[in-house]
């Protein structure tokens, strides 16, 4: 399954987007779903620019944030962060719900995400031309 991270969502419901087709395409026939992070991101975005929330993006299939997501994400956070590698708490939660369901990601952010790769994180290639 791959999970679409906030940005391609956002390619992807943009109209006039000519990088969201490139991306429909890159996905088609491929099981893709979202997670409750990503959710309330981009839910947050139509609401603020005043746009109603899509009947798709509705109706997309959501991976929750549970309880075994919440600490794998918060031992993420504090290994990298005792690295000295400061990461989004929200990119974290969305690595750690992607490991625990063995999903991969779809993202246009490759360098937020890359860094999860050493706890099991996988990366959807969307291709140079797209990233």
């Amino acid at each position: 399954m791959i999970v679409l991270d906030t940005d391609v969502l956002v390619e992807m419901f943009d109209r006039n987007s000519t990088l969201g087709d490139i991306l429909f395409d890159k996905l088609e026939g491929r099981r893709v779903t979202t997670t409750s992070i990503n959710m309330h991101e981009i839910g947050f975005g139509f609401l603020r620019i005043g746009k109603t929330i899509p009947d798709e993006l509705i109706s997309l299939r959501v991976l929750p944030y549970d309880q075994e997501d919440a600490l794998l994400s918060a031992k993420i956070e504090d290994q990298l962060e005792n690295e000295g590698n400061l990461v989004g708490r929200f990119d974290t939660m969305i690595a750690a719900i992607c490991i625990n369901s063995g999903s991969q990601i779809a993202t246009l952010n490759r360098k937020h995400f890359e860094r999860f790769k050493d706890f099991g994180l996988r990366v959807f290639e969307l291709g140079e031309d797209s990233c």
